[in-house]
Formats: C-alpha cells, structure tokens, sequence
C-alpha cells in the first residue's frame, strides 16, 4: 500500500494541478477540493494529518490570515478609498497617459505589499477602466501594467502575495525578514517595470485631448463615501501593519495579528456583517484548504521526502547554482501553471533542503522571488491575473492568454535576470567577501 499510495497522490496532485491550470472543465476550487476529496477517501490522508498535522495538514495560519485580511479590505473598500487613489492619480497626471501609467503602478505595487495582489486588483481594476474611458485610453494596457505591478510589489512582504504567505508559514520567517531581503531588489524592480512598460505599451499610450477637461473637472473628495469609517479603518489598517512588523518579538503570529485587526475594526465600526463579509472570498479559501491537503497526501506517501533528499545532494555539491536553478525554475513553473499550488508543494521540499543551515536560508528567498516574478509569464500564473482578466471581460475588454503572454514573458524574464544578479551578489559574492 506505502507504494501504491504514493502513486496515487502524485497522480491525484497532478491531475488537480491540470484542472487548476486549464480550469476547462472545472473551476479551481472545484478541482482543489475534488483531489483532496480523493486523497481522504483513498485514506492517503486521514482526519489528523489532514486536519491536525502541522507538517501534511490544512496550514490554518495561511487561511485565517487571508480571511482577516479579507474582512479589514472588505471594510476599507466600504469607504472609497480606492476610487479616490484612482481619480487623484488621473488629476495629478494632468490626463497625460504615460505619467498616468506610472501613478497607478505605483498605487498598485504600494498597495499589493501592504495588502495583497488580489484583492488591490479587484478594487483598483474597475476603477481604471472608468479613468481610461474617460480619457479615451486603451484599457487593457493599464489593466497588464497594474497587474504585472501588484505580482512585483506583493513579493516585497510576507502579506503581499499569498505565496509568501505559504512560505512565511512553512519556514516560520516573519514579516520584518521579507522587508529587509526582498524589498530591497523590489524597488528595483518597479523601476524597470516603469521603463519596460513606457517601451512595451508605446503605441497605446495616446489619449482624447477632448477628454482630458472632463477628468480634470472632477472632484476626487467626493469619492469617499463615509469619512469617519475611513479613518477608523486606516488606523486599524495602521496598527496591524505595525504589529505585524513587531509581532514576530512579541509572540503574534501574522494570521493572529490580521484576525485581531478584523475583529477590532468590526467591533469599532459596527459594520454590519454581511457587509464585512461581503467580500471575503471563500472559494479562495477553500481552494486553499483543498491544496493544502493533497500535498499533505505527497508529505505522507514520503514523496515530498524523496525529492528533498534529492535536492539537498544537488544543494550539497553547489549551493549557488542550485539556488540560481530554483529561482529560474520557480518562475518558470509557477507561471506555467499557477503559484499558488507549486509554491504549496515545493515549499516542504526546500524545508526539508534548508534544515537548520543558515547558509541555506537563500533558497527561500529564490523560491519567494520565482514564485512571485514568474505569476506574471501567463494568464494563469498568479490569482491576480485571472481577476483582472475576468474584469476585463465584462466590461468588454477581454484579454487573451497569448495577448497576456506576450507581454509577460518580457516582465517576467528582464525581473528574473536582476533577481538573479541581486541573489548572486547578495547572497555568494558580498556574503563572502
């Protein structure tokens, strides 16, 4: 059975993994919950280490954090915060496309790291499709640049991308190691993303000079709806961020921290419910769920444990070009098929790889840069890009998978390479000297 069993996780995963990617015949979280459906009734899992087990069990820390994000989002939303950012950036540009461009990059990546990618996509998205509109600009340009801006900003905290999130988790690092090792090579990052997208989007950066007065002519201010919500939810948005920073010395978990913030801004606001609620995105959650126990059923079977061992000789006779060789497969993969379920299943496996050796503590880094710069090779890279796709498209503009990748190949190539410099340099060449 130890045999057998582990042919059928690999078999389950992968066929899950086909499902997730396509998401032809069924949706993301059907697939997720269907193989972990199978996995528990096949007992390669059962109710402990699915449920209970912190090596091949649901990681509660990654859903609980994404859930109270969710709700203090869900509430920040209420205020209009974000269509004021919108409009501001359109009036500061002065309706001039390009600097337009670089406001919302900017708004988007800040956001993404402070937040996370998906949800700053969902709210800014819609909003600058009216802008574009109003100025007679092409949407689908700015829609590319926001979402390749919110993949490269998330990677710079431990909440900005859930993969992070699942790494944070897996090698218990905490929100202050991801400011001081990621952030750095991110700023550079969202500088050549400005300049690749002045070269990339040329031909679509023309606007309605007719248009432009009409945008001028409108009043930012009254896109915030409740003032005082408004500022009750920053404070709150505020000290979570703050305890975040601090909470890895004062004992707070991140999924903790973010689970106090929304209960706090709940009770302080009085917002109904449904209305915090509203949109915290379940099926999300539930796809998590899903994940994470059918690579529980790879962490059970031994399988996770075989590839490991496999990886640490490599790690043994080269640390730095294994660590080159999972940064670049890292983007490779996860933009083949989506970073969420390879960073899921390859993060027990560095783990197992990093043991308790220092000098291995760069292969978390490679994995979180890959995994997060590669989310923008294709469509289905990141969770990021199928909702803006999926904004998109109803309002009209429909963006294709080759259109998205034909333009992410170059992001994502030009983003690993000066990560690939920044790990060389960092980690081997200053490292030593």
């Amino acid at each position: 059975m130890p045999a057998l069993a582990a042919v059928l996780a690999c078999l389950i995963f992968l066929g899950a993994y086909v499902l997730i990617a396509t998401e032809r015949w069924v949706g993301r979280t059907a697939a997720a919950l269907g193989g972990a459906a199978l996995v528990l009734g096949l007992g390669i899992s059962g109710a402990d280490e699915a449920f209970f087990s912190p090596e091949s069990g649901i990681d509660w820390n990654v859903i609980f954090l994404l859930f109270g994000m969710m709700v203090i989002v869900s509430v920040l939303g209420e205020t209009g915060i974000f269509e004021f950012l919108a409009i501001w950036a359109a009036k500061r540009a002065r309706g001039r496309p390009f600097p337009l461009m670089v406001l919302l990059i900017l708004i988007t990546a800040v956001a993404s790291a402070l937040l996370d990618n998906v949800t700053t996509v969902l709210l800014v998205a819609p909003v600058t499709i009216v802008v574009c509109r109003r100025l007679g600009l092409a949407v689908v340009p700015y829609l590319l640049a926001e979402v390749f801006a919110a993949n490269v900003g998330g990677a710079a905290t431990l909440v900005g991308d859930p993969p992070n999130i699942i790494i944070a988790s897996r090698a218990g690092l905490s929100f202050n190691d991801f400011l001081v090792h990621l952030a750095p090579v991110v700023l550079v990052l969202l500088v050549a993303l400005v300049l690749l997208c002045r070269w990339l989007f040329a031909d679509a950066l023309h606007g309605d000079p007719d248009r432009v007065a009409e945008v001028l002519a409108l009043d930012e201010r009254a896109a915030i709806r409740d003032r005082r919500l408004l500022i009750q939810s920053l404070a709150v948005l505020t000290l979570v961020l703050a305890a975040f920073v601090a909470g890895h010395g004062l004992g707070y978990a991140p999924s903790v921290v973010a689970l106090l913030g929304a209960g706090l801004l709940v009770a302080i606001t009085r917002v109904r419910a449904e209305i915090a609620f509203r949109d915290v995105d379940w099926s999300t959650l539930a796809f998590f769920a899903g994940l994470f126990v059918m690579v529980g059923g790879l962490v059970t079977t031994g399988v996770l444990d075989a590839v490991a061992h496999a990886g640490a000789a490599l790690a043994d006779q080269h640390l730095p070009g294994f660590t080159l060789a999972l940064l670049w497969g890292s983007g490779v993969l996860s933009g083949v098929v989506d970073n969420i379920p390879y960073v899921a299943a390859t993060s027990p496996v560095v783990a197992e790889i990093v043991g308790e050796d220092p000098a291995r503590q760069v292969l978390w880094w490679s994995l979180a840069l890959g995994a997060d710069l590669g989310g923008n090779l294709t469509l289905i890279g990141a969770s990021a890009n199928v909702v803006v796709a999926g904004i998109a498209a109803r309002n009209g503009d429909p963006i294709s998978f080759w259109r998205f990748a034909r333009y992410g190949a170059v992001v994502t190539a030009v983003t690993l390479v000066i990560s690939t410099c920044y790990v060389w340099l960092r980690y081997f060449v200053l490292a030593a000297a």
